[in-house]
């Protein structure tokens, strides 16, 4: 594995190392299996399965994903060039289908995930067990991981995070400024509204839904649909209380943690450096470039170095 990350001669810069990807890069896809999973709330998550031997890779996508990202794709293919079997959990209302209750997800929403690891573990106990999150994903499991610190599940070995918004009000505000806006945050609302509006009955008296879907920015969308239906006062209540930079000096675990410096999401400023510095069980792969979830090579940009070094760190962990 190389030290570094060398993008293409061709791809530059930090809007073309995000959005080559979703648009251009069409990986492999790996058959999957998938599993719903009843929760005691009454509602459902949907699991897809990647068939194979040994240890489990639980895959945790971004806002917005699903098993269908071009990083999951490239995520599972690496996982299936190991032998291993790997998961990817679908946070509510990703996997096609709206879930039944009010509840939806985000980026601090830690209780799914520690649920679906419990019963994995009950299943499987002797099975080890590596994370990896993308973008939101690395938000949620780097939170889980350090809410849990000495008490992590001993299944759990290690975990890699690509493209973490280790401070969500610094990501908000730059998402929701000149060019960021027009690319990313316009792209993400539409379907983030969309699903406010299919289940918008649910909310009454507790969500200005007009104002919610007339949001042009993370911070209204948040201010009038995520911070309500979740129990926060407001979006930077939400942003505060949600963000996964606080707990990382408790994890316990080894993580690896893959960020760009030219990510247009997150400022070079929030990259947690100190905190790294100060931890036995954090390692870094702060790298000049790779964009937002980019870090494409080849030719064609068709694989991700991320991901390759991803599942590298926790081979190292796992086998």
């Amino acid at each position: 594995m190389e030290a570094s990350y060398r993008p293409p001669w061709w791809y530059r810069g930090r809007h073309l190392q995000t959005v080559w990807g979703p648009l251009f890069r069409w990986p492999h896809r790996s058959p999957l299996r998938r599993e719903r999973w009843h929760t005691p709330d009454g509602d459902f998550l949907d699991l897809d399965w990647l068939e194979g031997e040994g240890p489990l890779v639980l895959l945790l996508h971004g806002l917005e994903g699903s098993s269908g990202s071009h990083y999951a794709a490239g995520l599972l293919r690496e996982a299936a060039a190991l032998g291993w079997r790997a998961v990817v959990l679908h946070f509510r209302s990703c996997s096609g289908e709206l879930n039944r209750t009010r509840r939806l997800y985000h980026a601090g929403e830690t209780s799914d995930l520690d649920w679906v690891v419990g019963r994995l573990g009950a299943r499987e106990p002797s099975t080890p067990l590596g994370l990896v999150g993308v973008s939101l994903g690395g938000n949620v499991a780097l939170k889980w991981l350090g809410e849990r610190g000495e008490g992590a599940p001993a299944q759990v070995r290690a975990a890699a995070t690509i493209s973490t918004p280790f401070d969500l009000t610094a990501c908000a505000e730059s998402l929701d400024r000149g060019l960021n806006r027009l690319l990313y945050t316009a792209r993400f609302l539409r379907s983030m509204k969309a699903k406010v509006r299919a289940k918008r009955q649910l909310y009454d008296g507790l969500v200005n839904v007009p104002a919610a879907l007339r949001a042009r920015t993370f911070a209204v969308y948040d201010r009038f649909a995520t911070a309500p239906i979740n129990g926060f006062a407001d979006e930077c209540d939400y942003w505060t209380r949600a963000s996964c930079g606080p707990y990382l000096g408790r994890i316990r675990r080894p993580c690896l943690l893959i960020n760009a410096a030219n990510d247009p999401f997150t400022p070079l400023s929030t990259l947690p450096a100190a905190t790294v510095a100060a931890s036995p069980w954090l390692e870094t792969a702060f790298l000049p470039e790779g964009g937002h979830v980019g870090f494409l090579e080849g030719r064609w940009g068709r694989r991700s170095w991320a991901e390759r070094r991803a599942l590298a760190f926790l081979r190292g962990h796992l086998s």
